[in-house]
């Protein structure tokens, strides 16, 4: 990214035509964060290959060396964590999250294994994500988990552990990253741990995904039944090679961008076996007239021709959110309305999402109707303007998947994508430019 890009709008090229092309985007955030939890508590030394390289995964690796693990040769292609499990847990630590929130949420449950004194905090946006309800589960079961400011957000000191395990009650329509990291912690204590869910889950696919990553690892975490979860106790996670596959999210802005010009574009190393929640987004860009096609290593976007997009549905994308502003962004190119619903739960995001995708739209002169579990969009070209992004990675890059078919649309402090994808508008540009 070049350092003007940092200070300046910066003003996206409109696509000349069809994209067509190929693309690998980085590593999933999801899978690279679980990783490192897991080979953390693992015995021995761990590989993690083709892992994302971003400010998110950066700041859990700095967080685990703080916390006695060792995290070595990132920025490579591989990964090196060497383990220790419980017992390398420091008596005492600080660590500083950013915004990210799969480390605030994951890391106290694994604070809690030690018999120590932790203390985490992070961006001032982060002081404004709730952990409250994670923290009233450590402490059900023994665990001093107590927000410093009493908001129920960051700062947050844990302690009184090492967490032995049992039964929790936790709310599940806040963040199932709460869930994850019980979870993730809770196959090394000696009882394990039972949580049941008080309220609908949202996002349930990370689950899936958290499970999967455990068993990588030689780990078991399952769904006894809709609202509860099992963990069993006494497990000794293994070291291993891990391969990260793609990030799903990161992947929907170039499904996207074929959806939008009527182009054709493969994302590789995304396949049929995929976990990763985020790949229904696909079936929406179905339902809008694009042609999908899926092998064991690739998934082929196919938009309609001349971009020329069906509207005039409703979707409930609560399990896969994080492509919600992606949608948000091509549904003026559709040919009528669009209702997203179960997604309330995105105001506490990196930044309020519900209420800046609806301010930026509306900016561009989009009709956009907000309420309580989602947005209704309607058709209409947008305007010129500078898009705000709220220091939120997904505003930027979804406004500049629209933008190419939107000219005079800029996207202000675009070098918010590094918590994620720092090469996002090289690729974004490059994709283009050799695709049109």
């Amino acid at each position: 990214m070049t350092r003007g890009w940092v200070d300046d709008p910066l003003e996206v090229a409109r696509s000349r035509g069809p994209v067509h092309g190929q693309i690998r985007p980085p590593g999933s955030k999801s899978y690279t964060n679980r990783a490192l939890i897991l080979a953390a508590l693992a015995e021995g030394v761990t590989e993690i290959i083709g892992a994302l390289d971003a400010d998110d995964t950066r700041l859990m690796a700095k967080a685990l060396n703080t916390l006695g693990f060792g995290v070595e040769s990132f920025g490579s292609e591989k990964i090196s964590v060497t383990g220790g499990g419980a017992e390398a847990l420091v008596s005492e630590a600080s660590v500083f999250v950013g915004n990210a929130g799969t480390v605030a949420r994951f890391l106290p449950p694994v604070m809690a294994l030690g018999a120590g004194r932790y203390h985490l905090d992070g961006a001032p946006a982060m002081r404004r994500r709730p952990l409250q309800p994670l923290l009233d589960a450590l402490c059900q079961l023994g665990i001093s988990a107590v927000s410093d400011a009493q908001s129920g957000c960051p700062p947050v000191t844990i302690s009184g552990g090492p967490m032995l395990g049992g039964e929790v009650r936790l709310a599940g329509h806040v963040s199932s990253q709460f869930i994850s990291g019980l979870l993730m912690a809770g196959a090394v204590t000696p009882r394990g741990l039972r949580v049941r869910l008080t309220t609908e889950l949202v996002s349930r696919p990370y689950l899936e995904v958290t499970a999967d990553a455990m068993r990588s690892f030689g780990g078991e975490a399952y769904s006894e039944a809709d609202n509860v979860w099992v963990v069993p106790g006494g497990q000794a996670y293994r070291a291993c090679s891990y391969e990260v596959e793609p990030d799903a999210s990161a992947a929907s802005y170039f499904f996207a961008v074929a959806a939008l010009t009527g182009g054709e574009v493969t994302v590789k190393g995304l396949g049929v076996s995929s976990r990763q929640g985020d790949l229904t987004f696909l079936s929406v860009l179905e339902g809008m007239g694009c042609l999908i096609e899926r092998s064991a290593a690739a998934i082929t976007v196919t938009g309609p021709p001349g971009g020329r997009l069906r509207g005039g549905f409703d979707v409930n994308m609560g399990g896969f959110s994080d492509t919600a502003p992606t949608l948000a962004a091509i549904i003026p190119f559709a040919d009528a309305p669009v209702s997203v619903t179960g997604i309330g739960f995105i105001r506490n995001k990196e930044t309020d999402r519900l209420t800046a995708v609806a301010t930026e739209l509306e900016r561009l002169g989009v009709r956009v109707a907000t309420n309580a579990d989602g947005w209704t969009i309607w058709p209409g070209q947008p305007q010129p303007a500078t898009v705000q992004t709220y220091d939120d990675h997904r505003m930027a890059m979804s406004f500049a998947v629209l933008a190419l078919r939107a000219p005079g649309v800029k996207i202000a402090n675009p070098a918010c994508v590094t918590k994620t994808y720092p090469a996002f508008f090289e690729d974004l540009q490059n994709l283009v430019a050799t695709g049109a």
